[in-house]
């Protein structure tokens, strides 16, 4: 394996969406002179999950190790950790903090069950900001009038001012990618087909027109794809969420502006209108769809794009609306597509190097929760690559294909809404799906 010599080494990055932008970032911050980054689109890639208009930025404060007990206090330390990194440089980082906006966030859920799960896993006590909201009248009265007008149906819920809000997802992207250039990074636009190995360890990267790209490091930020171009064990299952917008008047778009951000775990969440296209993005929550098929004898979801949704999922909106903001479930969508992510066993983060291959760091394995952190997961991943990640983050984020024996390819992982199962792609007929006019 080749030293880190940011003067001299060669670094070659797989994937340009939100890691790979971050990962070139703190590379170039950190002084690296040769670094490429290789992507099948240029920036913002159209593929990327990151390239979409807003995303949720639930923020931490940090806490010290010794708040954290049990078994489980070194994941809990370092998910808590890097997310409350993150809120701070949100706030603080030039670079990002135009694209945070700390507008607030309701936190919801309908079934008993995962109220529960919220209460454990989201902790909003008073403590951490929150209050309770217990009826109709509550949530409405967290938005201007005329906003919330739905019945609310079997909804608890906790809301906080601060310490919460959203980030304009497109923009961060764009920024940190740009300014990765700015500092002498190259972004080439090149689908990288196989890793290239020589001597038992990787010297690069293959591309589809059959260039050789060789570096002495080279970082796997190819996201949901990654299984494609490496064996992963089984340690990534990419999974799809899907979207849609709808048209809002200039006026509706003052009204819905700097809302706090509504989050039902069952049910799906928006936040205020994007002022340049004047579109309210709405989510249905779900555990999330599949396409799996066998690929040299073994079981894999292969992610695909597509501008539109299952009709199912655009009930799913619909009825979200229905029980929020009535006035607007009817109103035609104007764009919706399906956003990929891989999800690991636990849904930590899987940040390493490679076991078999001395040369490849990893930086994958976003789980559903890896947008807020585009303004320092590339340092972390810097850190890997140079052996200096903090010993819990470490162990937290290991190569761990243990975790992936026998696994469970239809498990829930924590999240409900829709049918409360997850969801196949291949079961959908073409009539199934919306017919959106393609968006130039």
């Amino acid at each position: 394996m080749s030293s880190t010599n940011p003067s001299t080494s060669s670094i070659l990055i797989i994937g340009c969406g939100t890691w790979g932008a971050s990962t070139a970032l703190w590379l170039a911050r950190s002084g690296y002179k040769n670094v490429t980054v290789l992507d099948p689109y240029p920036v913002p890639s159209a593929i990327s999950a990151g390239n979409d208009v807003n995303k949720i930025a639930e923020g931490r404060a940090r806490k010290p190790f010794e708040e954290f007990n049990g078994p489980e206090a070194e994941r809990l330390w370092t998910y808590n950790e890097i997310r409350a990194d993150a809120t701070e440089t949100w706030l603080s980082d030039p670079l990002f903090k135009d694209y945070y906006h700390e507008t607030g966030y309701i936190l919801a859920a309908s079934d008993p069950k995962n109220v529960e799960i919220l209460l454990r896993e989201e902790q909003p006590t008073p403590e951490n900001g929150f209050r309770e909201v217990n009826t109709a009248a509550e949530f409405r009265k967290l938005m201007p009038e005329g906003v919330l007008t739905g019945d609310f149906p079997n909804w608890k819920g906790w809301s906080k001012a601060e310490g919460a809000g959203w980030c304009h997802a497109r923009k961060a992207l764009v920024a940190a990618a740009t300014e990765a250039e700015r500092q002498g990074v190259k972004i080439a636009k090149s689908k990288v087909t196989s890793l290239l190995v020589e001597e038992g360890d990787v010297k690069g990267a293959n591309t589809e027109d059959g260039k050789e790209w060789r570096a002495d490091r080279t970082i796997l930020c190819a996201g949901a794809n990654a299984p494609q171009i490496i064996d992963m064990k089984d340690q990534l299952r990419p999974t799809a969420w899907t979207l849609a917008h709808i048209a809002m008047t200039e006026e509706e778009c003052k009204l819905y502006k700097n809302l706090p951000v509504l989050f039902n775990m069952e049910r799906g969440f928006f936040m205020e209108p994007d002022e340049e296209r004047h579109e309210l993005k709405i989510c249905d929550e779900h555990p999330g769809y599949t396409n799996f098929s066998t690929i040299n004898g073994a079981k894999s979801s292969v992610p695909f794009s597509r501008h539109q949704i299952p009709l199912e999922s655009e009930q799913g909106v619909r009825q979200f609306l229905r029980e929020t903001m009535p006035q607007l479930a009817d109103r035609p969508f104007s764009f919706a597509r399906i956003c990929w992510c891989a999800d690991t066993v636990n849904r930590d983060f899987l940040i390493s190097a490679h076991p078999d291959y001395p040369s490849l760091t990893l930086g994958l394995g976003a789980s559903g929760h890896g947008f807020m952190h585009i303004p320092v997961v590339g340092k972390y991943i810097v850190q890997c690559l140079e052996g200096k990640l903090d010993p819990k983050m470490q162990r937290s984020w290991r190569w761990r294909p243990e975790t992936a024996v026998n696994r469970d390819w239809e498990a829930l992982q924590g999240r409900g809404g829709g049918p409360n199962k997850l969801r196949d792609f291949g079961a959908i007929a073409d009539d199934q799906w919306t017919k959106l006019p393609a968006r130039l």
